[in-house]
């Protein structure tokens, strides 16, 4: 299990292979995080208990190289935008709510 995560947490998983177009180097990265378990046993069949790991990412930019300058471009992550805002408003409406009662 220890060289399963020593490999999944690695350089590739936050920069991806770059990309080069018409004289401009675009090399993409990620925000990347994991987390792991343990378990125990106690003395007979089948008493015991365990977990796993579990690791992911998202897009967070790219940084962008042309004409010898670079420059970081984030990504727009429109969908946690809009939750993020949908919740706020949930959030606020919930305590109107519960203030006029």
């Amino acid at each position: 299990m220890i060289s399963t995560v020593r490999d999944s947490i690695t350089v590739q998983r936050v920069y991806a292979d770059p990309i080069e177009r018409d004289g401009v180097l675009i090399i993409p990265a990620a925000s990347v995080g994991g987390g792991g378990g343990g378990g125990q046993g106690r003395q007979g069949p089948d008493e015991g208990e365990g977990a796993g790991f579990g690791a992911g990412a998202r897009p967070v930019g790219a940084f962008v190289v042309k004409n010898g300058s670079v420059s970081w471009v984030p990504a727009v992550d429109v969908t946690r935008i809009v939750k993020t805002v949908f919740g706020a408003l949930v959030a606020i409406a919930y305590l109107h709510l519960r203030r006029r009662r």
